[in-house]
């Protein structure tokens, strides 16, 4: 798993000097925006909502300007990842973005692609697999999970160091290495790490939530066309659900869970969707699109429990071993989450990333949540997201 750096981004800088967008990235949140405003290199501005702005501050240890001007260097990163997953086809082996430096990196399979990835403006780094076997590898593990042990909480890859990980509870490492040793997973193309604590899922029967399934509650995640995507796990399809208030009703029409967690609701004519996300002060944050953010990107999530908290993406297409059931292509995030706050949103900017699934720890410690990615759930189902 040799790696070799072959294009280091020019100039120093927090935050983004060389990836900052031409353009304004401006955030429409409900009454004044925030007077917030950070002059870049490239002379753009970006506007947030107080409610995000202080999110930010506050679990990603931000200034107001250093967080506007990380959110206009995201969204640049953002479109031109996705240009050269395209672009370079079977020479992309996966990109990450680093939130000190403001440099977006793209793991590259061959030294032909990396003149590419400079002329674009971003670092290139020559890498053994590559995401594209990287995700086969997790692909032979997803199928040996039916055999799974206890001892083991979820795997995924990671395309930075380059290599599989799986994640297994103290003391059940050997546990780890027999499954990916029955699985044909080379012992030099995966690493083990400790956890104390499975992950559990985050739906409350406590009642008293935006959305209700009759025996418990969940979050709303995104507005579709026709109603709302959310997370599997908190209803079988055919489920009735309803607003907090009772006001709202409609019915899950696609469900799945375990396997993956996610499910769309066809609200009925007295529930009207909104391209918008509840910021629990009184406002909301409108959604532009659903552009899939670079690992190491920030990220934020709203839930009903816990409202607004921020971290980054750790990992992409992660494994997690549930007591009902294994999930696979989720996403790591270092964000804190608590019951209720499953099926709830996560955006990057202004971008739709997923719905909540589950994790370990609460937002009073710290922990790890995973979510579902937004756009497998449009596919699936067959919907649309509503952008405003």
């Amino acid at each position: 798993m040799q790696r070799s750096t072959i294009v280091r981004a020019a100039g120093g800088g927090a935050l983004a000097l060389g990836l900052v967008a031409a353009g304004a990235l401006v955030y429409n949140g409900a009454g004044e925006p925030a007077d917030v405003s950070a002059e870049t290199v490239s002379g753009s501005e970006a506007q947030l909502p107080d409610e995000l702005l202080e999110a930010m501050k506050r679990d990603l240890g931000l200034s107001e300007a250093e967080a506007a001007e990380l959110v206009t260097a995201e969204a640049e990163a953002r479109s031109t990842d996705s240009e050269l997953r395209s672009s370079l086809g079977e020479g992309y082996g996966g990109s990450w973005f680093d939130i000190e430096s403001g440099t977006l990196t793209v793991a590259v399979t061959d030294d032909s692609a990396a003149k590419e990835v400079k002329a674009a403006g971003a670092q290139a780094e020559v890498v053994e697999y590559g995401e594209d076997d990287l995700q086969k590898l997790v692909a032979d593990l997803n199928s040996e999970g039916a055999e799974l042990s206890d001892g083991i909480a979820g795997w995924y890859p990671d395309v930075q160091q380059d290599t599989v990980v799986i994640t297994a509870l103290e003391g059940e490492e050997a546990a780890a290495k027999e499954f990916a040793a029955a699985a044909g997973v080379p012992a030099d193309a995966y690493t083990v790490e400790t956890t104390s604590e499975k992950p559990r899922l985050y739906a409350d029967i406590v009642g008293g939530d935006p959305y209700s399934t009759g025996g418990g509650r969940c979050s709303i995640g995104f507005a579709t066309t026709e109603g709302f995507a959310t997370a599997g796990h908190c209803g079988p399809e055919g489920t009735q659900v309803s607003s907090q208030d009772g006001s709202g009703t409609g019915t899950v029409t696609g469900s799945e869970f375990p396997g993956a967690d996610m499910a769309v609701v066809q609200a009925d004519d007295n529930w009207t969707p909104t391209p918008a996300v509840n910021d629990y002060e009184g406002g909301t944050v409108t959604v532009a699109g659903s552009e899939e953010a670079p690992e190491g990107s920030s990220i934020c999530r709203s839930g009903s429990t816990t409202g607004w908290h921020c971290g980054t993406i750790e990992a992409k297409n992660q494994s997690v071993s549930y007591p009902e059931g294994t999930v696979n292509g989720l996403t790591q995030t270092d964000v804190c989450a608590e019951p209720g706050d499953s099926g709830g949103s996560w955006l990057s900017g202004d971008q739709a990333q997923g719905v909540t699934s589950g994790g370990s720890g609460n937002c009073s410690s710290g922990g790890t949540t995973f979510f579902q990615p937004i756009n497998p759930i449009l596919e699936t189902y067959g919907a649309t997201l509503l952008t405003g």
